[in-house]
């Protein structure tokens, strides 16, 4: 009996080890299909509800049940469930009574981070109105833009957005439309006070009657894209897609004990979605910060015992190159959510902050597909998962780089793009996965279906972004199809090469990017960088750089030194206004450099470099 126990517990041992050899990742992946599978049960579960239960629904509950419990941090005060949820009842019982606000009326939100934010995006909702969220950095032409593409007849604004909502004012009044600033007065003729009113409406609750014809379809917000290629698109956010954005904390395992840090802007998806309703999901704490500090991130979340942090790629980095401290491991964070970090970053930011997991993130707010690395694999935003792509399906397809197109084969048909090969990532658009498109704009909608793809008939959504994906299912972000281009037949992704330089002692910053060169086919490399404090452009160090370690093709041949680089609201990169503007020192007041293979250096630009160029005397 003995001998057969020690057999059988050997053999387990071996079983064990065998599994951990070749499926290294497995306990990670049941895990993360069990969670995915529950969240499904439950979002079909509220779809399938009558009346529609809505987040909103889902906040009145926790408001009832623990009303004291603090909802929301921000600068010193702090407001509980209860307090957010009268407030807001406040807020749409002064809107009702001033705006005669009805079900179905959308009102766009022009405000930055507070927590007035929240309640009246929570007041709206009781009225069963769409909210249009503005963001605060835009101005002028883009701002009416974003206004009229959503149909809204009303704005509420930000008291120190004033200035911004004064020089779209003749044009918004021309149309109609009912501008509220939330502060007690204002002697602009057109510009309405609102929190005066707020402040006298009664805060007791509202009939839910008043949103009686919401369903999980109808239209919950407008959450506008970046505007990295034009000017920025409303996407059509549904209830359904507020539910399953607001399940990404509970896929990292986020719980109603966390204390939930939102540092970026509400505008936006990761901000709106994924911090604040999903903190209502999980029913725990907000800090809410007005905008990213890189001084201030570390001591806020030791001040409010912050467990989970929101990043983007750019701000990661920010905190990076902050001055190091000696008490940079002392905090409570346990998990970050966000995308876009570099692998360099992603590694030293684990080295200096400590065994924090980090949780990658691909996803659009339009979109029907995303992604994420719930494994501490560093540098994937993803893993195949069978249960996951049932249910989304999706395919990486061969893209053409230089037609800006899938590849088809003969029978008009996409090609699947092999294993380990960089490919478009196309979601197929079905009722569980649906592609809703853009507000007002049904051509960018268009543009963003794609028919035909594995067979006759069948219609995906276009991502616009390259992937790839490893023999062992792990997932990999390559390029945005804009931001990658092709030179010398071959193509370049800009966030490879953007890695390299930044890896430069002087370089801070780049931002790269192909331009046209007359008499040649394709794009050639350049890239806009600004420097590190106190340094000057070491034209020797970066050439060795980008020789080292990029082939003849990838390699920029054009560097122009920027004093910061353009930015969207959420930190993306600009690029239009700067390939547009190419490499003529005569039109650039920018410091600008040519790599010269004779010299082996970077020299400045002048305008007989230029010349010589043009006239192909200088090789490329």
């Amino acid at each position: 009996m003995y001998i057969w126990l020690t057999a059988l517990a050997g053999l387990a041992i071996l079983s064990l080890s065998f599994l951990r050899t070749f499926f290294p990742h497995l306990g990670e992946d049941c895990a993360y299909t069990l969670t995915s599978v529950k969240l499904g049960f439950r979002l079909v579960k509220i779809k399938k509800s009558k009346p529609f239960y809505s987040i909103l629904d889902y906040f009145l509950d926790l408001a009832k049940r623990h009303p004291s419990k603090i909802f929301v941090h921000f600068e010193g005060k702090q407001y509980t469930y209860g307090e957010v949820d009268q407030q807001s009842n406040k807020v749409a019982r002064a809107l009702q009574a001033e705006a005669g606000l009805k079900e179905g009326d959308t009102v766009a939100l022009f405000m930055a981070n507070e927590p007035s934010y929240i309640w009246t995006w929570l007041g709206l909702a009781k009225l069963g109105c769409p909210a249009a969220l503005l963001n605060f950095n835009i101005r002028s032409k883009s701002l009416l833009h974003c206004f009229s593409c959503c149909g809204a007849k009303v704005i509420i604004a930000s008291p120190e957005l004033q200035d911004a909502v004064e020089e779209v004012l003749p044009t918004l009044r021309e149309q109609g439309i009912t501008v509220y600033l939330l502060s007690e007065t204002c002697s602009i003729q057109g510009i309405n006070p609102l929190s005066d009113k707020i402040s006298k409406a009664s805060d007791q609750p509202l009939s839910r009657e008043l949103r009686a014809n919401v369903t999980v379809r109808s239209t919950a917000l407008y959450i506008y894209t970046s505007g990295t290629t034009g000017l920025p698109k409303a996407a059509v956010v549904t209830h359904e897609r507020v539910w399953a954005a607001s399940f990404i904390q509970a896929v990292c395992g986020i719980t109603s004990e966390d204390i939930f840090y939102i540092n970026l802007p509400l505008y936006h998806s990761a901000g709106f979605l994924i911090g604040m309703a999903g903190s209502i999901e999980r029913g725990n704490t907000i800090v809410l910060k007005r905008k990213f500090s890189a001084s201030q991130f570390w001591d806020d979340c030791r001040k409010y015992n912050v467990t989970v942090v929101q990043y983007i790629g750019e701000t990661m980095r920010y905190l990076c190159n902050s001055p190091k401290k000696d008490n940079e491991k002392n905090h409570k964070v346990k998990v970050a959510i966000g995308n876009g970090v570099r692998t360099d970053i992603w590694s030293e930011f684990l080295n200096r902050f400590g065994d924090i997991q980090v949780r990658e993130l691909y996803a659009a707010t339009e979109g029907n597909i995303g992604f994420i690395n719930y494994t501490s694999k560093i540098g994937v935003i993803g893993r195949v998962n069978p249960i996951h792509r049932f249910f989304f399906p999706y395919t990486l397809i061969k893209f053409d780089i230089e037609k800006e197109e899938p590849v088809r084969n003969s029978e008009g048909l996409c090609i699947e793009a092999a294993r380990g090969e960089t490919g478009l990532l196309v979601g197929r658009i079905t009722k569980r996965s649906p592609f809703v498109g853009y507000a007002g704009n049904q051509q960018q909608t268009e543009r963003k279906r794609l028919r035909d793809v594995m067979k006759k008939g069948d219609l995906y959504f276009n991502s616009g972004d390259l992937l790839r994906i490893d023999d062992m299912n792990f997932v990999y972000f390559q390029d945005r199809v804009g931001d990658t281009f092709r030179w010398k037949g071959e193509n370049v992704a800009t966030s490879e090469v953007a890695d390299i330089l930044t890896m430069v002692n002087c370089i801070l910053e780049a931002n790269v990017y192909g331009v046209k060169v007359e008499g040649h086919e394709g794009r050639i490399g350049m890239a806009a960088v600004t420097l590190k404090e106190g340094q000057d452009f070491d034209c020797s160090d970066t050439y060795k750089q980008v020789v080292n370690y990029l082939p003849a093709y990838a390699r920029p041949r054009f560097i122009r030194i920027q004093p910061h680089l353009e930015m969207t609201g959420t930190f993306k990169m600009k690029k239009v206004k700067l390939v547009e503007e190419g490499f003529n020192p005569a039109h650039i007041r920018d410091l600008l450099y040519f790599l010269d293979p004779e010299k082996r250096t970077y020299v400045p630009l002048t305008e007989d470099i230029y010349r010589a160029i043009a006239r192909r005397e200088i090789k490329l």
